[in-house]
């Protein structure tokens, strides 16, 4: 079972509260009206499917019911970072590739894995300096 971080409760949580709701950071037309059909139609039905780093959309529809980012290996699963709605990510396909970093993801004993607030994300998840 996944715990994913919710960065607005500050909490670790079981994976059934939260839904994904899509690929994050697609921008609307800014003049609808102005569009092609062709336009429109890649803006509504066309999303980006990669193998490896994605940023998603979430909510989490049992807890405080916000939506959030998240980063997350579509290969493995692994759920990089979780970051608030606004904020930029700062894990990218190109960023890991550069770096080989080890980013946000603990595997715990037992088999269960705890996502989205490492040491590398306390800062900004729990207001501490590490």
């Amino acid at each position: 079972m996944f715990y994913i971080h919710c960065p607005y409760c500050g909490e670790h949580r079981e994976e059934e509260e939260f839904h994904p709701k899509g690929q994050a950071h697609i921008e609307r037309p800014k003049d609808p009206e102005a569009c092609s059909d062709e336009e429109w139609g890649d803006y509504l039905f066309f999303r980006d499917n990669p193998r490896g780093v994605h940023h998603e959309l979430w909510v989490h529809a049992v807890g405080c019911r916000k939506f959030f980012n998240v980063t997350r290996h579509t290969v493995t699963y692994e759920i990089l970072e979780t970051y608030k709605m606004g904020e930029q990510p700062r894990i990218t396909a190109e960023s890991l590739a550069s770096q080989q970093t080890q980013g946000n993801v603990q595997v715990a004993s037992g088999g269960q894995q705890t996502v989205g607030a490492t040491n590398a994300a306390a800062p900004s998840v729990k207001g501490e300096q590490v």
